[in-house]
C-alpha cells in the first residue's frame, strides 16, 4: 500500500512538472517577444485576502503586489491588463493592492482593468485606479460599500450551558465578543470605522472616475449593477472580454499589430495543490463564523 502511495505521489510531481512548463508564465506561442512592445497580465481571482492569500480560492496581497511591482518595473511590457473575477473581501487588502496599481501608472505604462463574472466592492476599488474599465454586459459590478458581520452566540451557550470567563486589560478589549451583546458604545466604535473606510472608497472611485463626489455616493448604498448598467452610469468604460481589454490596451499604449502577452503570476497545478493543502495547516489562517479568529483577534472590515 506505502508503494502504491508513493508511486502516485511520483507520478503527481512528474505530472505537475510537466504542465508547469506547457502552461508558465511566458509570450504567446509562436510569437518572440519584443522588447518594450508587450501587454502584461496579471489574474485577480477570487477573495481579496491579506498576506499569501491561504488557498486557491483567494488572492493574497504578497502575490498580486508582487506581480504588480514586477510589472511596473519591467521593460518588455508598455501596458498591462488586470483581469478582475472577485466579490471584494478586506477592505485594507484591496486598498493595498490598488495603491500598487498607481504605481504601475506612475512608471508610465498604461492600464487597463478587465471585469470578468464579477468585479464588484472590493475589486471595483482596485479597478477604479485603471486607465480603462472593459466588462461584460452581463458582468456584476459596483456594490461600493464596506460591512462588518457580528454574530452573537450567547442563547447557544446558555443553552449547552457554557460560560465564558474574561480578564481584560481595559474595557474595548473584548469589543466584539460573540458571548455577550454589543453595548452601543461599542457600535458606535465600529459604525465609525465603517464610514471612515467607505468615505475613503468614496473618495477613490470620485478620483478614478473623474466622477463628482456626491454623485458617486448615489451609487455607493451597496447596489450592484451589470457591466451595461455600469458604462450608463460612467462606472465602467467600454463593454467587452479580455481581448476587447488587450487591444484597448495596446492602443493606449501605441502599439502596433497584435500585441504579444506575458503572463505574470500564473500558478502550476502543484502550486495549486500545495497552497491548498498548506491552508489545511494554517489555523491562524481560519477565520471562525462569529467574526474571532483563533487568536482571538477581530476580523477585519470586508468589502463584499
Amino acid at each position: 500500500m506505502k508503494r502504491l502511495i508513493t508511486i502516485a505521489l511520483i507520478v503527481l510531481v512528474i505530472a505537475s512538472v510537466i504542465a508547469a512548463f506547457a502552461l508558465g508564465p511566458g509570450s504567446r506561442e509562436g510569437l518572440a517577444p519584443r522588447e518594450g512592445n508587450m501587454v502584461g497580465v496579471i489574474n485577480l481571482e477570487g477573495v481579496i485576502a491579506g498576506g499569501s492569500g491561504g488557498t486557491f480560492l483567494s488572492s493574497g496581497t504578497d502575490h498580486i503586489v508582487r506581480q504588480l511591482h514586477e510589472a511596473a518595473q519591467d521593460p518588455s511590457i508598455k501596458a498591462l491588463v488586470i483581469r478582475i473575477n472577485s466579490p471584494g473581501g478586506s477592505a485594507a487588502a484591496s486598498q493595498e493592492i490598488y495603491e500598487e496599481v498607481l504605481k504601475v501608472k506612475e512608471s508610465g505604462k498604461k492600464v487597463v482593468v478587465s471585469m470578468g463574472d464579477v468585479a464588484a466592492s472590493g475589486g471595483y476599488w482596485v479597478a477604479s485606479a485603471a486607465d480603462k474599465i472593459v466588462a461584460n454586459p452581463a458582468t456584476i459590478t459596483g456594490s461600493i460599500g464596506v460591512i462588518m458581520e457580528f454574530q452573537n452566540v450567547e442563547g447557544l451557550y446558555d443553552k449547552l450551558g457554557l460560560k465564558v470567563n474574561v480578564i481584560k486589560s481595559a474595557e474595548h478589549k473584548d469589543i466584539g465578543s460573540p458571548t455577550r451583546p454589543m453595548t452601543e458604545e461599542e457600535r458606535a466604535i465600529f459604525q465609525g470605522m465603517v464610514d471612515d473606510i467607505y468615505n475613503q472608497f468614496i473618495d477613490v472611485v470620485a478620483k478614478g472616475r473623474n466622477m463628482d463626489r456626491e454623485q458617486v455616493k448615489e451609487l455607493a448604498d451597496g447596489r450592484i449593477f451589470t457591466g451595461r448598467q455600469a458604462k450608463e452610469l460612467g462606472l465602467v468604460d467600454e463593454l467587452g472580454n479580455f481581448y476587447e481589454a488587450l487591444k484597448i490596451a495596446a492602443e493606449l499604449a501605441g502599439i502596433e499589430g497584435e500585441p504579444v502577452i506575458k503572463e505574470y503570476g500564473r500558478k502550476t497545478p502543484l502550486d495549486i495543490l500545495l497552497s491548498g493543502a498548506s491552508a489545511l495547516f494554517e489555523s491562524r489562517n481560519i477565520i471562525l463564523p462569529w467574526g474571532i479568529d483563533p487568536a482571538g483577534l477581530l476580523r477585519a472590515p470586508e468589502m463584499k
